[in-house]
């Protein structure tokens, strides 16, 4: 069993900037963040496989979000730049056993955190 601590979430106006952060208790292949508004299904926003550094992004935040890890501290980040209203969410981090067959797809996630709520106003 792998637990997932996330922390950073918050409120910022437009053009503001957050950094989520994504502590994994063990070994994880795959490590993503998703996002969900209510009534949504959740969607991939971006994922790193920890041992290589390979990141994926969806459309919607490459050149405003960067992935990370610091594998000393088994902990995924998420720096969330240049933020718009459309990103506001509840961001989860999501783990994930086996190389995933699509990144971006919930199903290939054996353990999630419990979701850090990011509102962005206008």
């Amino acid at each position: 069993q792998v637990q997932l601590v996330e922390s950073g979430g918050g409120s910022v106006q437009a053009g503001g900037s957050l950094r989520l952060s994504c502590a994994a208790s063990g070994y994880t292949y795959t490590m993503a963040w998703f996002r969900a508004v209510q009534g949504k299904e959740p969607g991939g926003v971006a994922a790193i496989v920890p041992r290589l550094g390979t990141t994926s992004y969806a459309d919607s935040v490459k050149g405003r979000f960067t992935i990370s890890r610091d594998n000393a501290k088994n902990t995924v980040y998420l720096q969330m730049n240049d933020l718009k209203p459309e990103d506001t969410a509840m961001y989860y981090c999501a783990a994930g056993l086996l190389r995933p067959r699509s990144w971006s797809s919930p199903d290939d996630y054996h353990y999630w955190g419990q979701g850090t709520q990011v509102t962005v106003s206008s």
